[in-house]
């Protein structure tokens, strides 16, 4: 990418949106067209189409998106999927259509059937069922990569996808209910500390294994495979590492401060037993993360320490 070129990050107050943002301008890039939500309603399809038109952006991040955890996920499948779908699909076409020279599109690891083999190459996408929790968001992301990949193949166009694990960092969202896994126990072990609380409850069993990702690790990945790669399939963007989430709420709470007991409520639903992404294409390539779990998470802590607001949401 040249360094004045005009690229356009779509969701870019988000926590991978602002992450990409961040690495942008680290890497001397200058040229930037942004919208937020008000601004800009990115599943109006008339209004992203004249957005395109007037800006002409040579690059495009979409990194916008409805995203929630399992209970968020449960509670409104029908809005994951149409918001999703919308968003995606009026960005990708409208990209094209006004000579984006390429874009990356940005999906979710939950794209993988719920028995995928462990780890989970990019080649096992739609072999069998997916997981229910998160069925309808699965749905929207699979589309969006899968409309890359026919606007490739049918007319050349140079968009390509990236599939992250589960992501962390500065700028989640810490909703107590709406929010992934990490920054709700983040928010939950603070709060029980800060009420002197001697336990605290966790859905499900502790069991199901994860792996997590800094977004700014993502970030630095995004632009490389923009400079360095152009495919049809995905890119798995991941760490290669997991813990259980028993293992995970030990750590959140030894960073928050938290002494008491961790108790846990097994009429939760767990979710998918294990999501370890395969990252040997991104490392063939010649990329690796750089940021430990310990590490990240104490970042992520002092993110929310120092930004109040995000626990609002």
């Amino acid at each position: 990418m040249e360094k004045d070129a005009k690229i356009y990050v779509a969701g870019h107050r988000g926590m991978v949106g602002s992450a990409i943002l961040r690495a942008l301008k680290r890497r001397g890039f200058t040229n930037f067209v942004t919208r937020t939500h008000s601004e800009l309603d990115l599943t109006d399809q008339a209004a992203v189409r004249s957005f395109f038109e007037q800006e002409k952006p040579d690059y495009v991040f979409l990194a916008a998106a409805k995203v929630g955890g399992i209970k968020a996920n449960s509670d409104a499948p029908a809005d994951f999927m149409y918001e999703n779908m919308m968003l995606e699909m009026n960005v990708i076409n409208a990209a094209w259509r006004n000579g984006c020279r390429k874009l990356l599109f940005l999906g979710s690891s939950c794209i993988y059937p719920r028995m995928a083999p462990q780890p989970m190459p990019e080649s096992c996408l739609l072999t069998s069922a997916l997981e229910q929790t998160n069925e309808a968001y699965a749905l929207a992301k699979i589309s969006g990569l899968r409309y890359c990949a026919y606007l490739r193949r049918q007319y050349g166009a140079d968009f390509i996808s990236v599939m992250p694990t589960n992501l962390y960092g500065p700028g989640d969202n810490y909703h107590p209910t709406h929010s992934h896994v990490l920054p709700a126990l983040i928010r939950r072990f603070h709060e029980a500390r800060e009420q002197g609380l001697e336990e605290v409850t966790c859905w499900g069993d502790g069991s199901p294994l994860r792996e997590f990702m800094y977004v700014d690790d993502l970030a630095d990945l995004c632009l490389f495979l923009m400079e360095n790669y152009s495919g049809e399939e995905t890119v798995n963007a991941g760490t290669g590492k997991e813990l259980t989430i028993r293992e995970l709420t030990e750590k959140v709470a030894e960073v928050t401060g938290f002494k008491g007991r961790i108790l846990w409520d097994t009429d939760k639903p767990n979710g998918t037993p294990r999501k370890l992404l395969d990252v040997s294409k991104a490392a063939a390539m010649g990329w690796t993360y750089s940021t430990e779990l310990d590490e990240g998470l104490r970042l992520t802590y002092q993110d929310f320490l120092t930004n109040p607001y995000r626990a609002e949401r």
